[in-house]
């Protein structure tokens, strides 16, 4: 039996910017997405005692696993028969929270069963990833990417942007197609012409390596006409000293984000002030990490 490890990095969306709705359902999106340390553990087991089939172990998410989706869709489309394993999950990243915990964790599916059947290249595993979602193929490397068409088309970024983050959870769910469907109630989606004009000024402001002033999120107020106590979190960051407060993706989850001079400092001091609080679910401090190999 041999025993494989590795991180599942929670993603964030640093600008979000929703297009007009695509004939398969599906938007139109620009946005820059980076890795933080914030992470579930992955450990894979190959050809474990009594287990006969391919396992996934994850305490505290019911219902299909994206992990599991992601070792069957490895085993499909590269043909590998080696023995069966099993999957462990160990959680910290927020479920449902906007943050592509599920994502994360079949990506590093990916790069696990890569690694034990001897089949690691890149791109097969970005091209299987693809099958499973947008996200799931922006987080087999992770790092600072911009994503564009329905979030599939992905260009990596050289660089690293100086800033942490006060991860605020909120004691709720949920679901991305919601979070889309109360956006086009409310008519937040750009047309075609804006979220061009988007991408441009994102591009611009990541070229004077300003883009930490420019945070933006498009679905924010649609995950806070769902989820009320969006408010009270994005309140709570602000008053503690965060110099931006957004949702994370489709929510619920809040980020404080410290940017400037001292930011490090600045967030952990914040983090620790608001957990002594402990009128919200415990805040989490992290950082940028990185892609998972150089670029």
């Amino acid at each position: 039996m041999t025993v494989l490890k590795t991180e599942a990095r929670a993603k964030i969306n640093l600008c979000l910017f929703v297009g007009p709705q695509r004939a398969d359902g599906r938007h139109e999106l620009v946005t820059l997405m980076d890795s933080l340390t914030l992470c579930d553990d992955v450990r894979m087991e190959t050809d474990p005692p009594g287990v006969v089939v391919d396992e996934v172990l994850c305490a505290g998410v019911e219902g299909p696993n994206l992990a599991a989706a992601a070792l069957r869709a490895f085993r499909e489309m590269t043909g590998w028969d080696g023995p069966p394993v099993r999957l462990e999950i160990d959680k910290r990243i927020p479920v449902a929270g906007g943050m592509g915990g599920g994502s994360a964790d079949a990506a590093a599916t990916l790069r696990l069963a890569g690694e034990a059947s001897g089949l690691a290249d890149r791109r097969l595993l970005e091209e299987i990833a693809a099958t499973l979602g947008s996200d799931v193929a922006s987080q087999v490397d992770g790092g600072l990417v911009l994503a564009t068409g329905e979030g599939s088309r992905l260009r990596p970024l050289n660089m690293s942007l100086p800033y942490s983050v006060v991860v605020l959870p909120v004691d709720a769910r949920l679901s991305t197609a919601d979070v889309y469907a109360e956006a086009d109630r409310l008519g937040l989606a750009r047309d075609t012409l804006d979220l061009a004009r988007s991408l441009t000024r994102m591009q611009a402001a990541l070229s004077a390596e300003t883009i930490l002033e420019h945070l933006h999120n498009d679905l924010q107020d649609a995950a806070r006409s769902l989820c009320p106590q969006i408010d009270a979190a994005l309140e709570a960051v602000l008053a503690a000293g965060a110099d931006h407060a957004l949702v994370s993706g489709s929510g619920p989850t809040v980020l404080g984000v410290f940017a400037e001079s001292g930011h490090a400092e600045r967030a952990a001091r914040v983090c620790e002030s608001i957990a002594a609080e402990g009128a919200m679910p415990a805040p989490v401090l992290a950082r940028p990490s990185g892609p998972f190999r150089s670029r």
